[in-house]
């Protein structure tokens, strides 16, 4: 049983990697989480015109590289010219650190081979993502170290039928909503782990509440992104197990001095 799906667990995940102090989705923001000790990765795939999965939250290139369109229109060769560091400041835009370092898109592949061992949270963005994922998976041999959501319920579904943990999806969580806050306990779930916001559309997640169902049927809830450490602590100490955050380094500093 990997961090991801213990109880016992309060894992600090690196949400897109160090995404507070890189460019997210890169091996350089991957790397940088690695660094300060997370206990896992989250990050997200989408799918090439040619069939190939590629890291990057959008579905486009145009927020995070210095290229324009959308990634189902555009070669894996052609995204990889593109680079990913470009748009990345954390002062305003007067400076751009990484920009022109050759920090380019990642593939799936690239990015299992990178992060060895680490246990990941891997969202599938579209639909015709989900089976090319899968058989990088498999081919990768990192089916284990998994846990797969998306916002798309027949997404998790190739996941579900070869046995790789999925996390709750929308409708799932949304059959769940009535019966947390009245302190019902289903008697089973069609997931292993939650990945849950604080807010939804505006409104607040019921988090603590599925937090007390998944602990009962000894599964995990993770939330994301905080990347305030009281507010971490808050969630911790309310049953919460991962917290997701931009910025991982100062969770960890917080569990560290907690413990």
């Amino acid at each position: 049983m990997h961090v991801l799906l213990d109880p016992d667990r309060r894992p600090v995940v690196g949400h897109r990697g160090n995404r507070a102090h890189a460019p997210e989705n890169t091996l350089e923001s991957f790397g940088q989480a690695l660094a300060l000790g997370v206990d896992a990765l989250e990050f997200d795939v989408h799918l090439s015109r040619d069939g190939v999965p590629v890291v990057i939250h959008d579905p486009t290139v145009d927020r995070t590289t210095d290229g324009r369109g959308a990634i189902a229109a555009m070669t894996l060769a052609e995204l990889k010219r593109l680079d990913a560091g470009a748009r990345f400041t954390t002062d305003g835009g007067r400076s751009r650190p990484y920009r022109g370092r050759g920090i380019t898109i990642p593939t799936l592949a690239e990015a299992l081979e990178f992060t060895g061992r680490i246990p990941l949270i891997i969202e599938v963005k579209a639909l015709d993502a989900a089976e090319p994922t899968l058989a990088a998976l498999q081919r990768a041999g990192a089916e284990g170290r998994v846990l797969i959501g998306s916002f798309k319920d027949a997404a998790l579904v190739p996941f579900q039928r070869a046995g790789v943990p999925v996390g709750g999806a929308p409708r799932a969580l949304a059959r769940l909503y009535l019966p947390a806050l009245l302190g019902a306990q289903p008697r089973s779930l069609p997931f292993q782990s939650m990945c849950v916001p604080r807010f939804h559309r505006g409104l607040p997640v019921p988090v603590r509440q599925y937090a007390r169902v998944m602990r009962a049927l000894g599964r995990t809830a993770h939330v994301w992104t905080v990347n305030d450490p009281s507010r971490a602590n808050r969630l911790w100490a309310s049953g919460v197990n991962g917290i997701i955050s931009d910025d991982p380094g100062a969770i960890i500093a917080l569990r560290q001095g907690a413990a």
